[in-house]
């Protein structure tokens, strides 16, 4: 069915009833055309500057897809011509609607490197054109759409969808996973999970009473695309490029930016799932247009099968450190190895690499971000634990995350990152995000998936509606 056809024969489901979820069961998605066995995957890039072009390269160093069309609204920025100039056979569209309007027959797979709020339309209108989908973490902003897109994802297995974070196939997924079934990890009761570097919004006034003032557009830029399902804008510098992260209304700071790259294989191996409550215990300089300075969340997980109640800290911010066991050991990649802490007042870093700390009833381990593997502390431990650690499989025999992807759209693997895979995740960082804007403990039923004791905030999971003329990728 083409998109068109599509805007003249759908109807609307409440925000309520999706959430239930239903869906329109009598639409008939465009038919799937999988590349035959060894043949390369027909690629169209949406996004193609900046992030959007490393990950092109990144496709394209596989060996196995073709860049078959680019798509960005902003073709005359720098980056884009770059890309362009790369591979001038593709064919070049501004709106991405217009891509699969008149070109959806020359594609197998799309990859989505866009803003976190646009997310979800691309998405969701590649599912329903029948075409894989490999988009930039996170896959959408809001809890609501991301139930969207894994109840489309679920409705076409034959798609394969691959979530942009890129250590969920390198050394930390396979350490996890054989540490997780040699029962080396177990009985993990908290983790914490921190990023503590600068953010481009740190900088902006805390006091702010609006938006910013409109600037000239830059030549050649479609705003109006830019904007997708969010309400209309001015444009300014402080959105686009890059800056758009920062503000609630179109990215999920720094939460959305990094956690899936700090805790993923502890939300997948440990089967943690959808948390019952979430509580900002610190937020400094909260407004109601961009995320904090410093942000410290509590997110409570209950007990799965054998495993215990899960207690999951995230912090953010420059000076906004946790706190640090025992045999830590170094806090950078260039700092000495000592076993100090950051609560005994014997020692505060001035900076701490991105990662995560997990305690069990018997270990505690570190770790960094994306790939970096697991260790045990303190290093005596480590020492004493060498000789009963499983051997992990090396990684090389493996595919990498942008492989796997297009392996998957050939029939060939499954997706290590799905939208199935990661969704709940999203979701996780999605009710994060709106504790951090009430401002309010949360008390969320996993079940009905729903803030019970909040009927603002659970409003928020919604989140505002779509501006007028976007409102069809919510019916899909």
């Amino acid at each position: 069915m083409e998109r068109r056809t599509f805007l003249k024969t759908a109807g609307l489901g409440t925000a309520g009833a999706i959430l239930g979820v239903q869906h329109l069961s009598a639409m008939n998605p465009g038919d799937s055309q999988a590349p035959k066995k060894g043949a390369k995957v027909r690629l169209a890039a949406i996004g193609i500057a900046n992030r959007g072009a490393q990950i092109i390269n990144d496709f394209m160093n596989t060996g196995l897809c073709d860049i078959v069309a680019l798509c960005d609204v902003d073709p005359e920025s720098a980056g884009s011509r770059e890309t362009i100039a790369k591979f001038p056979k593709a064919k070049l569209f501004k709106d991405f609607r217009k891509l699969f309007d008149e070109y959806a027959d020359h594609f197998d797979a799309v990859c989505i490197a866009i803003p976190d709020f646009a997310h979800f339309p691309v998405a969701m209108l590649a599912l329903h054109c029948g075409k894989h989908v490999y988009v930039e973490k996170p896959m959408a902003r809001t809890f609501y759409e991301c139930e969207l897109l894994m109840d489309a994802a679920r409705r076409h297995p034959e798609l394969a969808t691959q979530v942009g974070n890129q250590g969920h196939s390198e050394e930390n997924y396979f350490q996890f996973k054989a540490w997780k079934e040699a029962g080396i990890i177990k009985d993990v009761y908290r983790i914490v999970a921190h990023h503590n570097d600068w953010r481009r919004w740190h900088p902006y006034d805390v006091n702010i009473k609006k938006f910013p003032e409109a600037e000239p557009l830059p030549e050649g830029m479609d705003w109006d695309t830019w904007l997708t399902t969010a309400q209309y804008h001015d444009y300014n510098g402080k959105y686009h490029p890059g800056n758009w992260r920062g503000w609630f209304d179109f990215g999920m700071g720094a939460i959305g930016d990094w956690a899936a790259h700090i805790i993923d294989t502890c939300h997948e191996f440990l089967e943690l799932g959808l948390p019952y409550e979430i509580e900002p215990l610190k937020l400094t300089g909260a407004n109601d247009f961009f995320f904090p300075q410093e942000t410290t969340l509590r997110f409570k997980f209950g007990p799965r099968g054998d495993m215990p109640p899960v207690e999951m800290m995230w912090y953010d911010g420059q000076k906004n450190f946790p706190p640090l066991p025992a045999g830590y050991g170094p806090t950078t990649n260039n700092a000495a190895d000592v076993p100090a802490t950051n609560m005994d007042g014997t020692f505060t870093p001035s900076s701490l690499s991105p990662g995560k700390i997990i305690y069990s009833k018997e270990l505690t381990f570190k770790g960094g971000s994306h790939g970096s593997p697991l260790q045990i502390i303190p290093k005596e431990k480590a020492l004493e634990m060498a000789s009963r650690l499983p051997e992990v499989p090396d990684e090389s025999n493996f595919s990498n995350h942008f492989a796997n992807f297009l392996l998957a759209c050939q029939g060939l693997e499954k997706t290590r990152s799905s939208f199935e895979i990661f969704g709940p995740m999203c979701q996780t960082f999605a009710l994060g995000v709106v504790a951090i804007r009430t401002g309010r403990k949360l008390i969320f039923d996993p079940a009905s998936k729903k803030i019970v004791n909040d009927p603002f905030a659970n409003a928020l999971l919604v989140g505002m509606p779509p501006r007028k003329g976007w409102e069809e990728y919510y019916k899909m």
